[in-house]
């Protein structure tokens, strides 16, 4: 299709409606709210989860633990998706004081096995250990193409509304024109 077909809206025309011309501002505010607001979403959003990810892995440390009870084998925790399941561990914190707590382990474990914790800086558990930084790039690409297309497609939404009550208008126009033309035509047969 060449240009000036997809820019007839735009050229002056004995043909061309009111209609017409809202119609291509229309089309013409949508893309640009899709491609700078997604754009400035989807960026956003993946330099959050990017510096989210980079803090996790800045403050989040292993530590050999302590499994204080056996691990039941078989049973997984609710949200675990990796087969492991919840286990009492004790550790030494940062500041070199004992804790205990509860985290995923593996099952089948036996009390007084060594396993490896994540904790934070003040010594608390952490559920996982931190995204690394090629799984980070992708889930974060992942989370920016999100947050475009939850900005997209709104707004490629309300403008098929409004296209489509143009439409509805554009048609109760032209049924308008052509009772006042028709009959110059002659009768109507059907």
């Amino acid at each position: 299709m060449s240009s000036s077909k997809r820019l007839w809206r735009w050229r002056s025309s004995p043909l061309r409606r009111r209609e017409d011309v809202i119609e291509a501002w229309i089309v013409l505010a949508v893309w640009l709210v899709v491609v700078i607001c997604g754009g400035v979403a989807a960026l956003v959003t993946d330099r959050s989860a990017e510096h989210d990810f980079a803090e996790q892995r800045t403050h989040r440390h292993p530590v050999s633990a302590v499994l204080l009870a056996d691990a039941r084998h078989g049973v997984t925790a609710d949200w675990s998706t990796d087969g492991r399941v919840q286990g009492s561990v004790r550790w030494k914190a940062p500041d070199g004081s004992v804790r205990t707590g509860r985290t995923l382990v593996d099952g089948g474990l036996k009390a007084g096995a060594r396993v490896t914790v994540w904790q934070d800086d003040r010594g608390r558990l952490s559920p996982s250990q931190p995204t690394g930084r090629g799984e980070g790039h992708v889930e974060a690409a992942l989370f920016g193409a999100a947050a475009a297309l939850a900005v997209a497609a709104p707004v490629f939404g309300a403008g098929a509304v409004a296209r489509a009550r143009l439409d509805r208008r554009r048609m109760a126009r032209w049924d308008q024109e052509w009772d006042l033309v028709g009959p110059q035509w002659g009768p109507r047969t059907g």
